[in-house]
């Protein structure tokens, strides 16, 4: 008779003991603090209009550059515009940064993964040269070649991200197809006649899931700094967008007498990136089969 533990680990990770995923999280301080920081973000996005005190596009050139307190929560930039409602409406890019990358970059980087992984040979080594090859930059420069090949916008930023984004996820996902296709229920289901896209899809694919979203997650630190780069360089979200990396470039002209325009954007920043990689450590150890025999 099977045990849950064991059931639970032959299913994807989206699909299995999601309630018990969520309260090994809870069990680590860390895990709790990560977990805590990404649903006040995609609460802050979701009720941004009911949250933000002004509209972060009214500028009030009488009102430049207003240190904390007087009205405005984290003080005022340099057109007058309120520095917390600008923070507020960011948090909705940085969450449809977040959302977007990981949508093209998950799926891209198990499907080049797994496939280079089972099927091997000229298949493997030409993926993995071109896997190689994206590796061999780093993220940032390589995003910033295909930002200015593609022009200065939020969305070409978004594209030059995901395309950047996803070779760790490949690497990882060859290296556990690789070790899964040499498993005993694999072997039947080839003597069976299934052909490799249908053991990749239903068999390889669910398999490497719960490490790809752990990767994923880790990455997702990288994909806001990377962003925030962006923003910082005016290659990103171009203004007046209150996007978080621009809001501290423009600020940084006065960050000596004015502090609060670039430390409450790059506490923002700090926050988030710190909150993927809590969150990430937290589901490495949830997803661990060793960790789930425990439970």
């Amino acid at each position: 008779m099977t045990t849950q533990a064991e059931t639970a680990f032959r299913l994807p990770a989206p699909l299995y003991a999601l309630k018990n995923i969520v309260r090994f999280l809870l069990k680590s301080p860390t895990s709790t603090f990560g977990l805590a920081v990404l649903v006040l973000l995609v609460l802050v996005a979701t009720f941004a209009p009911l949250i933000a005190t002004h509209d972060p596009y009214a500028q009030n050139l009488a009102n430049t550059l207003q240190a904390p307190g007087n009205g405005h929560l984290f003080g005022t930039d340099e057109l007058g515009r309120d520095i917390f409602s600008r923070l507020v409406w960011g948090s909705r890019i940085t969450l449809t940064i977040i959302f977007l990358v990981s949508i093209v970059v998950g799926p891209i980087g198990l499907v080049i993964g797994t496939t280079a992984g089972y099927l091997g040979g000229k298949v493997d080594t030409v993926m993995m040269r071109i896997t190689d090859i994206f590796l061999s930059f780093p993220s940032l420069i390589l995003s910033l070649a295909f930002v200015a090949a593609l022009g200065p916008s939020l969305n070409n930023a978004i594209i030059a991200i995901a395309l950047t984004s996803w070779p760790p996820i490949a690497r990882l996902a060859r290296a556990e197809a690789m070790t899964f296709r040499k498993a005993d229920y694999i072997s039947a289901a080839r003597l069976q006649g299934a052909s490799a896209t249908r053991i990749i899809v239903k068999s390889i694919m669910p398999m490497c899931l719960p490490s790809v979203l752990i990767r994923l997650t880790l990455n997702m630190a990288t994909v806001i700094l990377t962003a925030a780069g962006l923003g910082f360089l005016g290659l990103g979200a171009q203004p007046p967008l209150p996007e978080w990396g621009a809001m501290i470039a423009t600020g940084r002209k006065y960050m000596l007498d004015s502090w609060w325009l670039v430390t409450f954007p790059g506490v923002a920043i700090l926050s988030v990136s710190l909150a993927f990689n809590l969150l990430g450590d937290g589901l490495r150890d949830a997803l661990d089969p060793k960790q789930m025999n425990r439970r």
